[in-house]
């Protein structure tokens, strides 16, 4: 199908896009546009005016700074797929997205910022304790990862605001980290998407962070599962049933599709999380 029409103007600057998105209301910014063009195109939404922001230099490019691993927005995933300054869960995760052509165009930041529920770096980015850095025209804040995801396809950014980039605690050393993912086998969107960070010292795991995605409205984390986990040698049996408390922190949460029922999403979750967690414990 074709978008509805729209007019297209070219942003230099955070700056110039702020201000143009400003002057025009209804407006969208476009990085890569594999989140957004296909929902014009099947008209699940449409738009004035299309405010391309891919070519704005800097909001690209990973830097590790002072304990801080920083990810510009328009950073492509094919970039974090290389990346070799990356927790693997990111580079894993990423290569999982799609096929070459949406990883070569697709971005960071309008994957998150469309927080689709299915999406895959929402659930990473909650694993891994990650900052959302906002600018908008009286400056920039941060938001955590629990407070940037707040519904189906709803985020935390006003309209008068751009993700401009990701950041997160670098990992320690001893800790590991790894996605496991139910695949769409059409979309390769997830039915289930566990992500875990732990860290092991002495034997014993001495923090954890666990999320999940693709069977809530957004990702979401599973502190049920990580509380079960800390203070304990990660054993297989211990991640097998620190696993299954992943079913308290779904709640009623869970639904489902023509691609999968809710009851099987729950029934896939604990399985998924288990996957993540030896993966991780085995990189710790």
């Amino acid at each position: 199908m074709y978008p509805p029409k729209f007019e297209y103007h070219r942003a230099g600057s955070v700056a110039e896009a702020l201000a143009l998105k400003a002057e025009l209301g209804d407006a969208k910014f476009l990085a890569g546009g594999h989140s957004l063009i296909p929902v014009l195109k099947l008209r699940l939404t449409a738009v004035d005016n299309l405010i391309d922001i891919g070519r704005i230099a800097g909001l690209s490019g990973i830097a590790v700074n002072n304990g801080t691993t920083s990810i510009g927005a328009l950073t492509t995933h094919a970039t974090v797929e290389a990346a070799a300054n990356l927790p693997h869960i990111l580079p894993q995760a990423a290569s999982w997205i799609g096929d070459p052509m949406v990883r070569n165009r697709g971005t960071v930041g309008g994957n998150v910022a469309h927080a689709d529920p299915a999406s895959d770096l929402p659930t990473v980015f909650m694993a891994l304790g990650a900052r959302f850095h906002i600018t908008n025209a009286s400056g920039e804040r941060a938001v955590s990862a629990a407070d940037f995801f707040t519904g189906l396809f709803e985020t935390a950014l006003g309209e008068d605001e751009m993700l401009t980039a990701v950041s997160f605690p670098s990992l320690a050393a001893g800790t590991g980290s790894a996605y496991a993912k139910l695949f769409n086998p059409a979309s390769r969107y997830a039915m289930v998407g566990a992500g875990a960070v732990v860290t092991v010292a002495g034997g014993q795991c001495t923090a954890a962070s666990v999320a999940i995605g693709g069977l809530t409205s957004h990702a979401m984390a599973c502190p049920s599962v990580a509380a079960a986990l800390v203070g304990k040698e990660l054993t297989n049996a211990v991640i097998e049933a620190a696993a299954k408390a992943v079913a308290d922190d779904l709640g009623d949460e869970v639904t489902g599709d023509i691609h999968a029922s809710a009851e099987y999403r729950r029934q896939m979750a604990p399985v998924f999380v288990a996957r993540a967690l030896l993966e991780a414990r085995n990189r710790a």
